[in-house]
């Protein structure tokens, strides 16, 4: 998934129990009543204050940005209103006690019904779920929330009110096994303080993908989390014919935590009901896993409402008999409730240092591209992207687009969590360097990444000319947003043409080095 931005000026298109224990639903507080009303006070203004902060330039509206970080995954922030991300987070949810984890009973079949992902539809399971008398776990990624097709903060506020545990799953779903140690504890541990700084008690996890290894295993234990799930490990119809048919109530790995392959599209009623009936002989704990509920999410790995309303309606069933009970993960699990672990990124560089990690495009990850780059664009045209020859027969980046409408496509620093989105302090102006050739119009492209570690599209620079020979391109900031941690920039690509780029610089402006020469 590319960058998509819309521009400015010129650019302006583009907690436990045993079988007997009986749980009564939390009450909603005055103080969440209290918290609804705050949250109408935004609409309001978006309704009316208009008229009177209307400025000569309104060119700019919300935007999807950021494409994918290390592990592919998206990273796109639309805009939420700050008010109702405010008043959102302002409203109180149950608070998860430390617990020991639920009591072995002989016999006994506990079910978990976790969910992955947050998608909008997951607002409504919770409701059937609640129905039902149940309560599921759901891992949510803290950077995916209030963006469309996800549910928004108040949402998962609403249903941690309502009983539901919510989990961790990285900050933007990243496949943490294929990040470095650091980054990949960023995305673990960030995601989880987040969620905790919103308020929400948050003591399990799950791997995105299913995608683990011992060191990322290690992160889930280090950031604070309790367990983390894996997938594909208990034996379905569908898979793992000689695996156990359910999982410990004691797990040899909680950060392994056994459970089968995700419930997708193919399965039906009978399906989900033998899951859990395989079980019940020896009994043992059956965790399984959904993503999307049709027709909010009908894909591949959605299910019907209908036949999830089923088997909600059957397992309540169960439950009320005492030897099949569900239960969330944090009930079955246990252990201590932990303050949130703050993992360091790097600092920024000294003024007279090169920002940029691996600026001449000389080191290349293991797909072949540019280490710590990413290809980007957005609007209707068609991009290829290939490695090059640069300046001085180094290497370089080019990209070619046909079939131009409207949009841009560039090269960017990855948009990560501090492995190589260059560091900066907010406030500071910084000087983009880049040396570039090309046959059209190109201009600096720049974002940056919050506090919470999500990325936003920020400014871009004025137009620069095509070049048929390596020319470099200077261009200072303005000051950097006060709640910005990092910068990614690049030159992007404005029409039909073609552009090699190389040697990029990302100083602080008080200090910086001289130019090579003369600049554009």
């Amino acid at each position: 998934m590319g960058l998509s931005e819309d521009r400015r000026g010129d650019s302006a298109n583009e907690s436990s129990a045993g079988p007997g224990y009986v749980r009564t639903r939390p009450k909603r507080s005055l103080q969440w009543i209290t918290a609804m009303l705050l949250l109408a006070l935004p609409a309001a203004f978006l309704l009316y204050g208009g008229q009177f902060l209307a400025s000569g330039d309104n060119s700019r509206a919300a935007e999807g940005i950021a494409g994918p970080g290390p592990g592919g995954a998206p990273t796109v922030s639309p805009e939420p209103v700050p008010g109702n991300r405010a008043a959102a987070a302002a409203i109180d949810v149950p608070e998860y006690e430390p617990a020991e984890p639920i009591p072995e009973v002989v016999g006994q079949t506990v079910v978990s019904l976790t969910f992955d992902d947050g998608f909008a539809g997951q607002y409504r399971a919770a409701d059937i779920v609640s129905e039902a008398g149940l309560d599921g776990t759901f891992y949510i990624n803290s950077g995916n929330l209030d963006k469309p097709g996800y549910l928004t903060l108040k949402q998962a506020k609403e249903m941690a009110l309502d009983g539901h545990e919510i989990g961790g799953h990285t900050l933007s779903h990243a496949d943490v096994r294929e990040l470095s140690a650091d980054e990949a504890a960023r995305q673990i541990c960030v995601d989880r303080q987040n969620l905790v700084e919103w308020g929400f008690s948050v003591t399990n996890f799950a791997f995105p993908f299913a995608s683990r290894n011992q060191q990322v295993e290690n992160s889930a234990g280090d950031c604070g989390y309790n367990s983390a799930r894996s997938l594909g490990d208990i034996r379905t119809r569908f898979s793992c014919e000689e695996c156990p048919a359910a999982e410990s109530l004691r797990p040899a790995k909680p950060y392994r935590l056994q459970a089968p392959e995700e419930v997708e599209s193919n399965w039906t009623l009978a399906d989900m009901q033998e899951a859990v009936t395989s079980a019940e002989p020896g009994g043992g704990w059956v965790i399984l896993t959904f993503h999307g509920l049709c027709p909010y999410e009908c894909t591949k790995i959605g299910v019907e409402e209908d036949t999830f309303t089923q088997f909600a309606d059957w397992l309540a069933e169960r439950d009320a008999g005492g030897t099949t009970v569900t239960r969330t993960v944090q009930e079955v699990i246990g252990g201590p409730n932990r303050e949130p672990v703050i993992w360091s990124s790097p600092e920024p560089a000294a003024s007279s240092v090169n920002g940029v990690r691996n600026p001449g495009l000389e080191q290349r990850g293991s797909s072949g591209t540019a280490l710590c780059w990413m290809e980007g664009g957005f609007g209707l045209n068609e991009a290829v992207f290939s490695m090059g020859e640069g300046r001085n027969g180094s290497s370089g980046m080019r990209v070619v687009v046909e079939g131009y409408v409207d949009g841009d496509a560039k090269l960017v620093q990855q948009q990560d969590l501090g492995e190589c989105a260059p560091p900066v302090v907010p406030g500071e102006r910084y000087s983009l360097r880049a040396w570039y050739r090309a046959d059209a119009r190109t201009q600096f492209s720049v974002y940056y990444r919050d506090e919470i570690g999500l990325w936003h599209y920020w400014t871009a620079g004025p137009f620069l000319p095509a070049s048929d020979d390596f020319t470099q391109a200077e261009w200072t900031t303005p000051p950097v947003p006060d709640d910005a941690a990092a910068l990614s920039f690049g030159l992007a690509l404005l029409g039909n043409g073609e552009l090699t780029t190389d040697d990029y610089a990302l100083y602080d402006s008080e200090g910086a080095p001289p130019l090579e020469g003369p600049a554009r």
